[in-house]
């Protein structure tokens, strides 16, 4: 009897410091006061973790899925430099198909942080919820993908909560509103929008063309004053459309979103735009030139008046996604975004809120 009575004393002790937040799927969660063995549902979740606190994704990161490795090798050997026990940190699994549970409830994580949407188990899974929730696991859901503009902050603040870095986070989120506001503000009172294209993934199919309207990098067009011309034909977040319809439409812009990386950059006949960390500018511009030579896509007026991009799909899955918008913004609107300087921007994220040092290009140009 008196064992069960101390039982029920650290249980209501742990209770008691337990911190109560709102995560971004709207559920009210009790986190323990100190996470110090933590999953997440996507790798890449580090350099969010990481802004907020250096140390955490090598000392409470027990397992991870393996999508940072695979998707963006390029970070990933960047991290790996600056921690060591990076590559045995449990692996999940690959993709949102092969999440494992079991492993996932073996390692006795205190903390799951999962995303709304993404490659690992997302809101829609209520299975994987219900099983960690069964073993003691609390789990929480944040947001950099699946409306990364409205959810970024909140997402950040959730952290910071979760984790105890609630002055990090702040910090952080005062930078982010600052660079955000530089291109609300000045498009506040623009009512002219040019018309662009996106094209999303380019390489990762033979055919076209993929792209996004609702959700990912097709908000980040919205906020920097584009027009997005698949949007009466994709109501969700990603679809196709055909070539035929955009040799029709003939977008004032074309911007694609390049996925390749150092590995894909040395393979013969890819496809795919490099472009992110251990990427030259050179080997960015010679991808983004090869993607714009396809047959039909090198009929765009947008390629002949040298208005067509690219720019890195990674800032699908950033907190950074800020960086994107300013230099989106800066293509659509020459003029007006004359002094704006996104390299800067990036650079100061990578110089303060990173672990690792920025080496590499995030965006091309057809000079």
């Amino acid at each position: 009897m008196p064992r069960l009575f101390a039982l029920f004393a650290l249980l209501a002790a742990h209770t008691a410091g337990a911190i109560t937040l709102t995560d971004l799927a709207g559920r009210s969660v009790n986190v323990p006061p100190r996470a110090e063995r933590i999953i997440l549902g996507e790798g890449r979740m580090l350099a969010s973790l990481a802004i907020l606190d250096r140390e955490l994704p090598g000392k409470r990161v027990v397992g991870m899925l393996g999508d940072f490795e695979q998707l963006d090798p390029g970070s990933y050997a960047q991290y790996r430099k600056v921690y060591p026990n990076l590559d045995g940190i449990a692996r999940l699994g690959k993709g949102s198909n092969s999440f494992s549970v079991e492993e996932a409830i073996r390692l006795k994580p205190d903390l799951a942080i999962f995303s709304l949407r993404g490659h690992g188990p997302d809101v829609n899974d209520h299975a994987t919820l219900e099983r960690l929730s069964k073993a003691g696991i609390t789990v929480i859901y944040v947001d950099f993908t699946k409306d990364p503009l409205k959810n970024t902050e909140a997402s950040i603040r959730v952290l910071g909560q979760a984790l105890g870095k609630e002055k990090a986070a702040d910090e952080y989120l005062a930078f982010y509103r600052k660079e955000l506001a530089k291109v609300t503000g000045a498009l506040a009172s623009k009512r002219q929008k040019p018309t662009v294209f996106l094209e999303s993934r380019v390489g990762l199919a033979n055919s076209c063309c993929e792209t996004l309207t609702n959700g990912m990098l097709g908000t980040y067009l919205d906020a920097a004053g584009g027009d997005n011309i698949a949007r009466p034909l994709v109501p969700g977040v990603a679809g196709t459309v055909s070539l035929e319809f955009l040799l029709q439409k003939q977008p004032e812009f074309f911007i694609a979103t390049g996925i390749g990386n150092p590995l894909t950059a040395q393979q013969t006949g890819s496809n795919r735009i490099a472009l992110g960390q251990g990427i030259s500018v050179a080997t960015a511009q010679a991808s983004l030139q090869k993607a714009l030579s396809r047959p039909g896509i090198a009929e765009l007026n947008a390629v002949r008046n040298k208005r067509a991009y690219a720019i890195s799909h990674q800032f699908a899955y950033s907190a950074a996604n800020v960086v994107a918008v300013q230099q989106m913004a800066k293509w659509l609107h020459p003029e007006l975004f004359r002094q704006l300087d996104p390299q800067a921007t990036l650079q100061e994220f990578y110089r303060r809120f990173q672990p690792v040092p920025l080496t590499g290009v995030f965006w091309a140009e057809v000079r």
